[in-house]
Order: structure tokens, then C-alpha cells, then sequence
């Protein structure tokens, strides 16, 4: 393991909310020192990586994305997710266990443990299901996953609707210091629905479902809790009428996180169009004045997290009628440059960009990652933010190809990313 000497960065700090141009060094896969201005002399044995005035960052974190082993290998492997997350800039991703079977015992997580150190050249973090099967009548050994390895747990998408499950299960998690993930949805408002109600949901003859669902689903979550005093992150968060709840239970003290996945904060229900299914996501695309709430939520903190949500489907699950093809997107090399797209249009600067990518996700799972600072792992992505390219779905590495962005004007590129100080990807 060589020692690196970054030149001529734009040096891009979320933790001191700073973009300027610097220097960078590394050594023995940590980053030891950085600075502003002309970098030093060269030490003996110094790599040199000219970044040529192009943006150094940290690696992203993604939190919650789903790769298909085991069960639906031919949907996506930790080899090729770990492959489309090197190709984004994500340096660590934090798996989803809704797979087949479930990850929902320490047996499990092993297994995907050894294939993802065995096949991924990025950092992969487990979580585990909350309760056994997804089911929601009985919580996991959270414990025994806990110390095989599981990060958080969460059942996903599945809404645990047993209200006295879910307040045990956040109890014995509130006793181990664990964290759990939840999907604020009003399940019975939201079952069968494929866009959010209102005049565009009507003229196309879409089931739909109405913001208040999610606004529903999160106060119930509050209530439980500050209730049982748990640590909880809400997964999405995607309407302005969630927003003053967040705002409240934050007020108050409650060790309450939240995110949003970047196809939400770039894209709205009229993205739809002629019901075009790499558009059809869970929840459904929101109208404007949702996605402006939710920039907006960004840019003050109140929405911690910004993640891609990777969901991959084979093309046989989308190529269905609306109302019944599958749902998701995959995101892990898209994630950038759709962020990319607020930066441009001025929504966000590059700081807070990281800040919700990198360095809120990393601090919420206690890792040391997504800072720029002397002794962090040097997890780092050099990119241009300027680049302009027309997204080809066939040209991602993942192994689906259900992004909504294909065909799409993009601009910014990954150049390299680096996990520990050794390369994972560079552009040709």
C-alpha cells in the first residue's frame, strides 16, 4: 500500500462545511494530513494524484441499499453492486435484508458477510430484520445479530402494523443501543397504491394514496418512540406534511433521525408521463411542492440523510402494466450525479451535499468515515461536478437496469474512488 499525495484538489469538507482548493495525503489506508493552498514537498515514497483542480470528497455512505443475494442473484450480486457502487463514489454500502430468505438470523448474515468480503471491493454493512421473516409477530434476536455484525435493523418497506410488537421490539432495542429503521407509511391508506392522490393521479387512472399516509405512519412511530426511548431513523421521508412532526420530535428531544432517497429530491409525479414504470417507486413520486418541502428540509438539517434507495428489478418485473409492476429503482451509480443536479441548480451547495450523503450516515452508524480529517479512513471520490453525459442504462454496472434516469442529461462524473488509500475505480 502505497502512500498518496492528492495535488490541486478541490477539497470538498462536510464536516467544516468548506470548498476550496488544497492538498490531501494519505498513508497506510488513513488519511494523516490536509491543508489549503500548494501542497508540501513530496515525502520519499509519496504518490502523487494531481486532481487537476477537480473535487475531492469522502466516499459516500448509502444507507439502505438492496442487493439480491441471497435469492435473486440474477437481479444483483455483491459483486456487481460493490462494482456500481465503486463506479458512483460510494465507498460503503449498508445492505437491506429484504431478500429470499429474509436476513433475518445470524446464520444469514454470515453468509452475506463472507460473499460480500469475498466479492465487493467497497465497504458493505448488514442490516438485519427487525422481525423474523418481515412478518412483524416476532422480533429477531437482535442481540446475536448485533454481534454478528448487523449495523441497524428494519423490516423495509413491510410496516410492522402490531403496535405492541413493534413497542417490544424498540424496547430490547433501546437496551442494546441499537438502531432501527422504519418506513413511515400508513399501510392500510397506502396497500395496492401506485401514485400520490390528487389531479394528475385521477387523469391517468393511477390508485393513489394520500401524503397524509406517510404523516400518519410517522407519528405513530414518534409516539412509540418517545415512548420506549429507542433509536430510530426514518428510511423516507417525502412529504412537507411529514415535516412539522420531524421538526416537532427533533424539538423534543427524541433520538430521531431521517432521510429521503435522491428520486424523490430530483424527480415529481409528472415524471410519470405515459405511465413509464422505471418511474413507479415506493412510496410513489410526490408532487413539487413535496420535493421543494423536502429540498428545503435538506438544506436546513432537518432531513439528515440523503440515500439512492437501490432497488434492483429484472425487466420482466417492469415491462407490466403501472399498476402492476414492480416497484424501485437501482441508484448506486446515479446517486452523484442526480445530487449533482441540486448543486447545479443551487439548492444545495457540495458541502451539504456530503453532509447528507457522507458524513450524517457515517455519524448515525457510529462510523468513523465521511470527513476529510486527519486519522479518517481515507474512503475518498475524486469527480468532476461539470461533466456533462447522457446517461445509457446498458453502460451501469449493476446487473438491473431499472433507472428512471436513462436517457437522461446528467452532469458530473466520477473520476476515482478510493476505499482504505487503493484504488477501486478509475475512469478510463
Amino acid at each position: 500500500m502505497s502512500d498518496l499525495l492528492f495535488t490541486n484538489a478541490r477539497l470538498i469538507d462536510p464536516e467544516a462545511g468548506t470548498d476550496a482548493i488544497g492538498w490531501l495525503r494519505v498513508a497506510e489506508g488513513r488519511i494523516t494530513e490536509t491543508g489549503s493552498g500548494p501542497a508540501p514537498d513530496p515525502a520519499a515514497g509519496d504518490q502523487l494524484v494531481d486532481c487537476g483542480g477537480k473535487c475531492l470528497a469522502p466516499g459516500i455512505v448509502d444507507l439502505g441499499v438492496k442487493v439480491c443475494e441471497p435469492g435473486e442473484r440474477h437481479k444483483e450480486s455483491y459483486r456487481s453492486a460493490g462494482q456500481a457502487a465503486a463506479a458512483g463514489g460510494v465507498t460503503t454500502i449498508v445492505t437491506r435484508p429484504d431478500t429470499a430468505p429474509t436476513i433475518d438470523s445470524p446464520e444469514t448474515l454470515e453468509f452475506v458477510t463472507r460473499r460480500a468480503q469475498a466479492d465487493a471491493p467497497v465497504n458493505v454493512l448488514p442490516m438485519a430484520a427487525l422481525t423474523k421473516g418481515r412478518q412483524g409477530r416476532e422480533m429477531t434476536e437482535i442481540g446475536f445479530l448485533m454481534d454478528a455484525g448487523a449495523v441497524a435493523f428494519t423490516d423495509c418497506d413491510h410496516v410492522v402494523t402490531e403496535t405492541k410488537v413493534l413497542s417490544r421490539a424498540l424496547t430490547y432495542a433501546r437496551s442494546l443501543g441499537a438502531l432501527v429503521i422504519g418506513h413511515p407509511q400508513e399501510p392500510g391508506l397506502s396497500q395496492g397504491a401506485a401514485a400520490t392522490s390528487g389531479k394528475f393521479a385521477s387523469l391517468r387512472g393511477l390508485p393513489a394514496v394520500s401524503p397524509m399516509a406517510e404523516r400518519m405512519g410517522l407519528d405513530r412511530d414518534i409516539a412509540l418512540v418517545e415512548m420506549t426511548g429507542a433509536r430510530y431513523h426514518a428510511d423516507q421521508i417525502t412529504t412537507a406534511r411529514a415535516l412539522p412532526a420531524l421538526e416537532r420530535a427533533k424539538a423534543n428531544g427524541l433520538d430521531i433521525t431521517a432521510g429521503v432517497d435522491i428520486h424523490h429530491l430530483t424527480l415529481n409525479e409528472f415524471d410519470v408521463a405515459n405511465y413509464r414504470t422505471f418511474f413507479k417507486l415506493k412510496p410513489p413520486l410526490r408532487s413539487e411542492d413535496d420535493r421543494q418541502a423536502v429540498i428545503e428540509a435538506v438544506r436546513s438539517g432537518l432531513i439528515d440523510i440523503i440515500c439512492s434507495m437501490h432497488t434492483p428489478q429484472d425487466e420482466e418485473s417492469k415491462r407490466l402494466p403501472f399498476e402492476e409492476a414492480a416497484s424501485g429503482a437501482v441508484g448506486l451509480e446515479t446517486l452523484l450525479p442526480a445530487a449533482l443536479r441540486l448543486y447545479h441548480s443551487g439548492d444545495l451547495s457540495l458541502p451539504q451535499l456530503f453532509r447528507a450523503m457522507a458524513l450524517n450516515p457515517a455519524q448515525r452508524l457510529g462510523l468513523e468515515a465521511g470527513r476529510l480529517a486527519a486519522d479518517a479512513p481515507a474512503d475518498l471520490v475524486l469527480f468532476d461536478p461539470d461533466a456533462p453525459f447522457v446517461l445509457d442504462r446498458f453502460k451501469l454496472k449493476s446487473k438491473s437496469k431499472n433507472t428512471p434516469f436513462d436517457g437522461g442529461r446528467m452532469q458530473g462524473r466520477v473520476l476515482a474512488t478510493y476505499v482504505a488509500g487503493l484504488p477501486v475505480y478509475r475512469r478510463d
